[in-house]
This record gives structure tokens, C-alpha cells and sequence, in this order.
């Protein structure tokens, strides 16, 4: 069974949800598991736990993007064992690797370190960037979205909702809740 896994970080990236599941049905894909959720937030992705538990054995699991499916090398090799171990295999589209050949093992352990160092280098360069912006007294940060709902806080409280509630409504952390109400 050829097996389909699409990611995108938020919910405001339908279009590309969209491209991912045509891609994946054109490429013969029988089941998709779908979620729109960070890949930074390794733990919560259900959707992929799911796929990796689904495949059996002769099945392959197929990827539109490598970024779809790992940020880190060690991340993708216990993915890519996980399948393996299950006697399935991994397929990524854009890149044409099928890990179902050696060649196939061997270029996805190779692009994954290439794709690790290129975010390395992108997050570095980020990084530098805001350093001199802020230097330059250019940068200041995200403006915060918190305290500017201090007042709809504390009138929240004082009709006697609970912190949990007011950032639920408010649409801020539980943290920052608690934060504003507790700032004199």
C-alpha cells in the first residue's frame, strides 16, 4: 500500500496542504494522513505516529518535501528506521529518493545532513541579522500582543473568570494571563 503523509506548520497554509494532497494522489497515494501542526513540536505530531504505525510490511511512505517530515538528521534516521524496521520504505517526491534501493538509503542520510546545514546556516544568518538591526536601533522585537490587552484582563477577572478562561477568550497564554493579572 503506498501511504501519504502532508504537514504544514499552520492552519494558514492551506494552499499548500492543498498541492501536498494532490501531489500525493497523483502518485498513487491510498491513505493520507494529514495535520497542520509545527515540526518543531516533534511530540504532538499524531498524524505522523499514526502513518508510521499504519505501514506494514512491502508498504512505502510517501512525502511530498523532506521538510515535511524531519528538521534534523537524527530526527529523520529514527524516522527512516522506524519504517525500515516495519519492512517498509520511504518515498520524497521532489527529491526522487526511494528507500527502497541503497542508492535511495544513501542519498536521504546525505541530503537530510545538507538540509540540516542549510537551516543551521539560515538560523545563523537570522540570527545576525536581528543583531545588527538591533544594534542599528532598528529592531525591536514582536510588538506584544499580551499586554496590550491588560485592561480586557482585568475586567475578565473582575467579573470573576478564572486566568485559564480570560486567555482562552483573549487569545493569549495561560502565562501571560496569569502574567497581566499579577502586574501591579
Amino acid at each position: 500500500m503506498i501511504v501519504g503523509y502532508a504537514r504544514t506548520s499552520t492552519t494558514d497554509q492551506t494552499a499548500g496542504l492543498e498541492a501536498q494532497e494532490r501531489d500525493l494522489k497523483a502518485a498513487g497515494c491510498e491513505r493520507l494522513f494529514i495535520e497542520q501542526v509545527s515540526s518543531v513540536d516533534v511530540v504532538a505530531r499524531e498524524q505522523l505516529a499514526q502513518a508510521l504505525d499504519f505501514i506494514r510490511e512491502g508498504d512505502t511512505l510517501v512525502v511530498t518535501k523532506l521538510d515535511r517530515l524531519a528538521r534534523s538528521v537524527a530526527h529523520l534516521l529514527e524516522i527512516s528506521g522506524r519504517i525500515k524496521a516495519k519492512g517498509a520504505h520511504l518515498r520524497i517526491l521532489d527529491l526522487a529518493i526511494d528507500t527502497s534501493t541503497a542508492t535511495g538509503e544513501l542519498l536521504l542520510t546525505m541530503v537530510g545532513a545538507i538540509a540540516q546545514f542549510e537551516r543551521s546556516i539560515m538560523l545563523e544568518r537570522q540570527r545576525e541579522g536581528i543583531a545588527k538591526a538591533k544594534a542599528a536601533g532598528k529592531y525591536r522585537g514582536r510588538k506584544p500582543t499580551a499586554r496590550a490587552q491588560e485592561g480586557d484582563a482585568r475586567r475578565l477577572a473582575a467579573e470573576g473568570l478564572r486566568p485559564v478562561e480570560i486567555a482562552r477568550r483573549l487569545g493569549i497564554s495561560r502565562a501571560s494571563a496569569y502574567r497581566l493579572l499579577a502586574a501591579d
